[in-house]
């Protein structure tokens, strides 16, 4: 018996918020940037420090998570990464030192780095092609409620009983999340795990690196996910900066701007559906979305020359609706390209890419901002990422076509 549409969406239902707890986690120390920093006397160059060792932490654990959900497969992946990171996040109620604090910071990033293979591959086995990209675009915009909650909660949170109790509830919720999976999944086979035998023996990502496909979409995200970083890590503090915004002040852009990613995410991922539904060729679709998308993010460097607050909220979040139409369009580009038993190597290579650009991008700015350069040189690299991962994208691609006629995912449900 397959699994029924009920269930099916159930389950892609739990994977949302698992997805919102990734993004709540790992934005609770940039809300909380100015406290925390008055509280343990951190420097800008600190907090870049900080948020290199998350962005590196992950990178490297990238290239292991990927192939932890492709043997694990879903079933077990998920919450055995939710878990994982609500352990870390836990941790950081009780740290006090740089050292300390980098190490749970470098505990959380790789942690989390199970969030994107396993979440990615949950989709790509629950829903028939034609429903991936809805899925893609329903995650990317739910997920982006993460950063519409975060600096909306925690702060209220923080003010009535301290910064440090954000992270323990942060990570009590996720732990709770972990046992609610494991009853929904009871009975499911999601027959996911199972390699090909020419591939038994050949290295981890031995296969995945010689194909071109792998190295377009790296290299993708590199140029995408350095925008992503930057936003996620230093936005708090640009408006804390130009604006002299801070606590409770900060949610309402914020949210705002997390909204426009919300968008951004749901309706490239709707109507891209709907137009391969009507006959649309693939690679007419992923890169016009991309070309989209990209436009949207050109007018950024914009935010810094308005003295108005509400004008640099909407320009950034134009920014975060261009990002995550971009990034739901990568995603589903992967699944259109990769057969299913790769997906989580090649999901969690880009991703471990993605993070070394972060990682870089991050420090950078911390830097730049320390030597008193302000936000100018970041916007305008970030002005022209998108436009410039299309281009590689088209170089190494010049026709994307989906790898393999797959008319559904397999999922059984045992009695």
């Amino acid at each position: 018996m397959t699994l029924s549409p009920g269930r099916r969406w159930a389950l892609f239902a739990l994977l949302l918020v698992a997805g919102i707890l990734n993004l709540v986690d790992r934005q609770i120390i940039s809300v909380l940037k100015p406290v925390i920093s008055a509280d343990l006397g951190w420097s800008d160059n600190d907090y870049g420090t900080l948020a290199a060792w998350f962005q590196g932490s992950a990178a490297v654990a990238f290239l292991f998570t990927g192939w932890i959900v492709d043997k694990a497969g879903v079933k077990w992946a998920n919450p055995l990464g939710v878990a994982a990171w609500s352990v870390a996040a836990i941790g950081h109620a009780w740290a006090a030192t740089m050292g300390q604090f980098a190490f749970v910071r470098a505990a959380l990033g790789a942690t989390e780095a199970m969030g994107t293979p396993s979440g990615i591959k949950t989709i790509a086995t629950i829903f028939p092609p034609h429903l991936r990209s809805t899925g893609y675009g329903i995650g990317n915009g739910v997920n982006s409620f993460g950063g519409i909650l975060a600096p909306l909660l925690i702060p209220l949170l923080a003010a009535g009983y301290g910064w440090r109790a954000a992270f323990v509830f942060a990570g009590v919720v996720g732990l709770v999340w972990a046992g609610a999976w494991l009853l929904a999944v009871r009975g499911v086979e999601f027959g996911d795990t199972a390699a090909p035998a020419a591939e038994a023996d050949a290295p981890v990502y031995g296969p995945i690196l010689r194909e071109r496909r792998t190295w377009a979409i790296a290299v993708a995200k590199i140029l995408s996910d350095s925008t992503w970083w930057l936003m996620l890590f230093w936005m708090p503090d640009f408006f804390h900066r130009q604006f002299g915004l801070e606590g409770t002040a900060l949610g309402p852009p914020l949210a705002i701007a997390y909204t426009g990613s919300a968008i951004g995410a749901m309706v490239a991922g709707t109507l891209a559906s709907r137009l391969l539904v009507r006959g649309w060729e693939l690679d007419r679709v992923r890169k016009g979305a991309m070309l989209v998308s990209g436009l949207l993010v050109l007018p950024v460097p914009l935010a810094l020359y308005t003295g108005e607050l509400w004008q640099a909220t909407a320009i950034l979040a134009l920014t975060m609706a261009g990002h995550q139409a971009f990034s739901t369009t990568l995603f589903a580009t992967i699944a259109d390209l990769t057969p299913r038993a790769k997906v989580g190597r090649v999901t969690a290579f880009g991703a471990f890419c993605g993070n070394i650009g972060g990682m870089v991008i991050v420090k950078v700015a911390g830097a730049v901002l320390a030597a008193g350069l302000g936000y100018l040189p970041l916007f305008l690299f970030a002005s022209i990422s998108y436009l410039l991962a299309l281009g590689w994208i088209h170089l190494l691609l010049p026709r994307i076509r989906r790898a393999e006629p797959d008319a559904g995912a397999e999922v059984v449900v045992a009695h």
